[in-house]
Protein backbone atom coordinates (compact mmCIF):
# COMPACT_ATOMS: atom_id res chain seq x y z
CA UNK A 1 0.00 0.00 0.00
CA UNK A 2 1.45 3.43 -0.96
CA UNK A 3 0.04 7.08 -0.25
CA UNK A 4 1.58 9.71 -2.75
CA UNK A 5 4.22 7.11 -3.90
CA UNK A 6 5.69 6.01 -0.76
CA UNK A 7 5.39 2.44 0.53
CA UNK A 8 3.04 2.51 3.80
CA UNK A 9 3.57 0.03 7.35
CA UNK A 10 1.08 0.07 10.11
CA UNK A 11 4.25 2.11 11.79
CA UNK A 12 4.59 4.82 9.03
CA UNK A 13 0.76 4.99 9.14
CA UNK A 14 1.46 6.31 12.73
CA UNK A 15 4.01 8.82 11.50
CA UNK A 16 1.99 10.17 8.60
CA UNK A 17 -1.18 10.65 10.92
CA UNK A 18 1.01 12.49 13.87
CA UNK A 19 2.65 14.97 10.84
CA UNK A 20 -0.87 15.41 9.36
CA UNK A 21 -2.09 16.52 12.69
CA UNK A 22 0.92 19.42 13.02
CA UNK A 23 0.18 20.51 9.17
CA UNK A 24 -3.87 20.91 10.01
CA UNK A 25 -2.77 22.87 13.08
CA UNK A 26 -1.10 25.59 10.77
CA UNK A 27 -4.00 25.77 8.78
CA UNK A 28 -4.95 28.74 11.46
CA UNK A 29 -8.52 29.67 9.73
CA UNK A 30 -9.96 26.39 10.65
CA UNK A 31 -12.64 26.45 12.86
CA UNK A 32 -12.28 24.54 16.47
CA UNK A 33 -14.70 22.33 15.79
CA UNK A 34 -13.36 21.16 12.16
CA UNK A 35 -9.93 20.93 13.13
CA UNK A 36 -11.13 18.72 16.16
CA UNK A 37 -13.22 16.40 14.33
CA UNK A 38 -10.03 15.82 11.70
CA UNK A 39 -7.78 15.86 14.78
CA UNK A 40 -10.08 12.66 16.56
CA UNK A 41 -9.87 11.28 13.26
CA UNK A 42 -6.35 10.88 13.44
CA UNK A 43 -5.63 9.94 17.10
CA UNK A 44 -8.24 7.21 15.95
CA UNK A 45 -5.81 6.11 12.97
CA UNK A 46 -2.70 6.48 15.31
CA UNK A 47 -4.17 3.90 17.23
CA UNK A 48 -5.58 1.50 14.76
CA UNK A 49 -1.90 2.07 13.00
CA UNK A 50 -0.24 0.44 16.15
CA UNK A 51 -2.36 -2.04 17.05
CA UNK A 52 -2.15 -3.52 13.17
CA UNK A 53 1.86 -3.04 13.78
CA UNK A 54 1.97 -5.94 15.62
CA UNK A 55 -0.17 -8.47 13.72
CA UNK A 56 0.29 -7.25 10.11
CA UNK A 57 -3.08 -6.28 8.99
CA UNK A 58 -2.57 -5.55 5.84
CA UNK A 59 -6.23 -4.36 5.08
CA UNK A 60 -6.05 -2.74 8.01
CA UNK A 61 -3.34 -0.72 6.71
CA UNK A 62 -4.87 -0.16 3.30
CA UNK A 63 -7.85 1.28 5.58
CA UNK A 64 -6.16 3.90 7.09
CA UNK A 65 -4.09 4.52 3.89
CA UNK A 66 -7.16 5.61 2.34
CA UNK A 67 -8.62 7.51 5.22
CA UNK A 68 -5.70 9.62 5.52
CA UNK A 69 -6.31 10.05 1.53
CA UNK A 70 -9.69 11.18 2.31
CA UNK A 71 -8.47 13.86 4.83
CA UNK A 72 -5.74 15.06 2.65
CA UNK A 73 -8.58 16.12 -0.07
CA UNK A 74 -10.85 17.21 2.65
CA UNK A 75 -7.72 19.58 3.57
CA UNK A 76 -7.72 20.69 0.06
CA UNK A 77 -11.37 21.63 0.08
CA UNK A 78 -11.23 23.85 3.15
CA UNK A 79 -8.42 25.99 2.11
CA UNK A 80 -10.47 26.24 -1.06
CA UNK A 81 -13.04 27.60 1.32
CA UNK A 82 -10.85 29.43 3.14
CA UNK A 83 -10.01 31.19 0.01
CA UNK A 84 -12.77 32.52 -0.88
CA UNK A 85 -14.12 33.54 2.57
CA UNK A 86 -10.76 35.46 2.68
CA UNK A 87 -11.39 37.09 -0.69
CA UNK A 88 -14.87 38.42 0.50
CA UNK A 89 -14.30 39.29 3.77
CA UNK A 90 -11.53 41.68 2.70
CA UNK A 91 -13.94 43.27 0.06
CA UNK A 92 -15.82 43.61 2.83
CA UNK A 93 -13.65 45.50 4.90
CA UNK A 94 -12.49 47.79 1.98
CA UNK A 95 -16.02 48.68 1.44
CA UNK A 96 -16.57 49.41 4.87
CA UNK A 97 -13.02 51.49 5.05
CA UNK A 98 -14.34 53.73 1.91
CA UNK A 99 -17.98 54.50 3.84
CA UNK A 100 -16.00 55.41 6.83
CA UNK A 101 -13.56 57.77 4.75
CA UNK A 102 -16.77 59.31 3.00
CA UNK A 103 -18.62 59.58 6.13
CA UNK A 104 -15.40 61.88 7.75
CA UNK A 105 -15.29 64.42 5.12
CA UNK A 106 -16.93 67.77 5.39
CA UNK A 107 -19.78 68.12 3.13
CA UNK A 108 -19.28 70.13 -0.20
CA UNK A 109 -21.12 71.53 -2.82
CA UNK A 110 -20.31 68.36 -4.91
CA UNK A 111 -22.00 66.49 -1.91
CA UNK A 112 -24.78 68.58 -0.77
CA UNK A 113 -26.40 68.57 -3.93
CA UNK A 114 -26.31 65.78 -6.23
CA UNK A 115 -27.28 64.84 -9.71
CA UNK A 116 -30.96 63.80 -10.39
CA UNK A 117 -31.69 60.21 -10.84
CA UNK A 118 -30.69 59.11 -14.53
CA UNK A 119 -28.76 62.49 -15.74
CA UNK A 120 -25.63 61.40 -17.61
CA UNK A 121 -22.29 61.81 -16.13
CA UNK A 122 -20.24 64.72 -17.30
CA UNK A 123 -18.89 64.40 -20.68
CA UNK A 124 -15.01 64.81 -18.94
CA UNK A 125 -15.65 61.95 -16.90
CA UNK A 126 -17.07 59.69 -19.22
CA UNK A 127 -14.24 60.41 -21.08
CA UNK A 128 -11.68 59.66 -18.63
CA UNK A 129 -13.64 56.81 -17.93
CA UNK A 130 -12.92 55.18 -21.42
CA UNK A 131 -9.27 56.22 -22.01
CA UNK A 132 -8.77 54.04 -18.49
CA UNK A 133 -10.52 51.60 -19.78
CA UNK A 134 -8.81 51.64 -23.39
CA UNK A 135 -5.55 52.08 -21.65
CA UNK A 136 -6.25 49.12 -19.06
CA UNK A 137 -7.67 46.90 -22.20
CA UNK A 138 -4.62 48.09 -24.62
CA UNK A 139 -1.79 46.16 -21.51
CA UNK A 140 -4.27 42.78 -22.17
CA UNK A 141 -3.82 43.13 -25.61
CA UNK A 142 -0.15 43.64 -25.40
CA UNK A 143 -0.09 40.27 -23.18
CA UNK A 144 1.76 42.50 -20.73
CA UNK A 145 -0.17 40.50 -17.26
CA UNK A 146 1.53 43.01 -14.71
CA UNK A 147 0.79 46.16 -16.39
CA UNK A 148 -3.23 44.62 -17.13
CA UNK A 149 -3.40 43.50 -13.83
CA UNK A 150 -2.36 47.18 -12.33
CA UNK A 151 -4.51 49.15 -14.48
CA UNK A 152 -7.89 47.11 -14.54
CA UNK A 153 -7.35 46.95 -10.25
CA UNK A 154 -7.60 50.76 -10.91
CA UNK A 155 -10.18 50.82 -12.80
CA UNK A 156 -12.73 49.26 -11.03
CA UNK A 157 -11.51 51.10 -7.96
CA UNK A 158 -12.54 54.11 -10.17
CA UNK A 159 -15.39 53.31 -11.72
CA UNK A 160 -17.18 50.43 -9.66
CA UNK A 161 -20.57 51.22 -11.27
CA UNK A 162 -19.25 51.25 -14.58
CA UNK A 163 -20.99 49.66 -17.52
CA UNK A 164 -17.61 48.14 -18.68
CA UNK A 165 -17.34 46.80 -14.89
CA UNK A 166 -18.23 42.75 -15.95
CA UNK A 167 -15.77 43.32 -19.18
CA UNK A 168 -13.02 44.93 -17.00
CA UNK A 169 -13.65 41.87 -14.25
CA UNK A 170 -12.93 39.47 -16.80
CA UNK A 171 -10.23 40.52 -18.64
CA UNK A 172 -8.60 40.95 -15.03
CA UNK A 173 -8.88 37.42 -13.90
CA UNK A 174 -7.48 36.50 -17.69
CA UNK A 175 -4.56 38.81 -16.87
CA UNK A 176 -4.07 36.73 -13.02
CA UNK A 177 -4.61 33.19 -15.40
CA UNK A 178 -1.90 34.67 -17.99
CA UNK A 179 0.61 35.22 -15.32
CA UNK A 180 0.10 31.82 -13.44
CA UNK A 181 -1.79 32.93 -10.82
CA UNK A 182 -4.74 30.37 -10.53
CA UNK A 183 -6.19 30.85 -7.60
CA UNK A 184 -6.79 34.99 -7.73
CA UNK A 185 -8.29 33.97 -11.20
CA UNK A 186 -10.71 31.68 -9.82
CA UNK A 187 -11.98 34.31 -7.30
CA UNK A 188 -12.06 37.08 -10.25
CA UNK A 189 -13.77 34.93 -12.57
CA UNK A 190 -16.10 34.18 -9.42
CA UNK A 191 -17.50 37.68 -9.13
CA UNK A 192 -17.87 38.04 -13.47
CA UNK A 193 -20.48 34.84 -12.57
CA UNK A 194 -21.69 36.20 -9.19
CA UNK A 195 -22.26 39.77 -9.87
CA UNK A 196 -23.17 40.14 -13.46
CA UNK A 197 -24.85 36.41 -13.84
CA UNK A 198 -27.09 38.65 -16.81
CA UNK A 199 -23.50 39.61 -18.70
CA UNK A 200 -22.17 38.41 -22.06
CA UNK A 201 -19.25 37.38 -20.04
CA UNK A 202 -20.74 34.83 -17.10
CA UNK A 203 -20.89 31.71 -19.53
CA UNK A 204 -16.98 32.55 -20.47
CA UNK A 205 -16.28 32.79 -16.68
CA UNK A 206 -17.99 30.45 -15.06
CA UNK A 207 -15.94 28.00 -17.94
CA UNK A 208 -12.72 29.26 -17.72
CA UNK A 209 -13.05 29.17 -13.93
CA UNK A 210 -13.25 25.80 -14.60
CA UNK A 211 -10.18 25.39 -15.97
CA UNK A 212 -8.07 27.41 -13.50
CA UNK A 213 -9.68 24.90 -10.72
CA UNK A 214 -7.66 22.05 -13.17
CA UNK A 215 -4.92 23.53 -13.58
CA UNK A 216 -4.65 23.69 -9.65
CA UNK A 217 -5.22 19.81 -9.50
CA UNK A 218 -9.37 20.55 -8.04
CA UNK A 219 -10.99 18.45 -11.19
CA UNK A 220 -13.73 17.72 -8.90
CA UNK A 221 -14.61 22.09 -8.25
CA UNK A 222 -13.87 22.13 -11.71
CA UNK A 223 -16.45 19.79 -13.21
CA UNK A 224 -18.96 21.69 -10.78
CA UNK A 225 -17.51 24.98 -12.84
CA UNK A 226 -18.76 23.32 -16.41
CA UNK A 227 -21.46 21.63 -14.62
CA UNK A 228 -23.11 25.30 -14.01
CA UNK A 229 -21.97 26.37 -17.62
CA UNK A 230 -24.45 23.41 -19.12
CA UNK A 231 -27.04 24.35 -16.66
CA UNK A 232 -27.13 27.50 -16.48
CA UNK A 233 -26.44 29.13 -20.03
CA UNK A 234 -27.49 25.92 -22.08
CA UNK A 235 -26.88 27.79 -25.04
CA UNK A 236 -23.86 29.83 -24.73
CA UNK A 237 -21.02 29.05 -26.79
CA UNK A 238 -18.55 27.63 -24.10
CA UNK A 239 -22.02 25.14 -23.38
CA UNK A 240 -20.48 22.33 -26.08
CA UNK A 241 -17.21 22.97 -24.60
CA UNK A 242 -18.07 22.63 -21.08
CA UNK A 243 -20.17 19.08 -22.22
CA UNK A 244 -16.47 18.04 -23.61
CA UNK A 245 -14.43 19.04 -20.61
CA UNK A 246 -16.49 16.91 -18.73
CA UNK A 247 -16.62 13.79 -20.74
CA UNK A 248 -12.78 14.25 -20.44
CA UNK A 249 -13.11 14.09 -16.85
CA UNK A 250 -15.22 11.03 -16.48
CA UNK A 251 -12.53 9.15 -18.90
CA UNK A 252 -9.33 10.02 -16.51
Amino acid sequence: MSIGGIAMTSKHATIWSAALALSLASVACITPAEFRKVQNRVTDLERAGGRSGNGGDRSRIADIGAQLDEIHRNIQELQGRLEVVEHRTQEALDEARAARSDASRPPSASTAAPPEAGSAPAAGDASQEMQDYRAAYAEWRADNAAGCIDRFTKFLQSYPASENADDATYWLADCYFKQGNFSAAVLRFDDVARQYPKGNKAADALYRQGEALLRMGHAKAAGNAFEKVLRDYPGSARAPEAKRQLDLLKTS
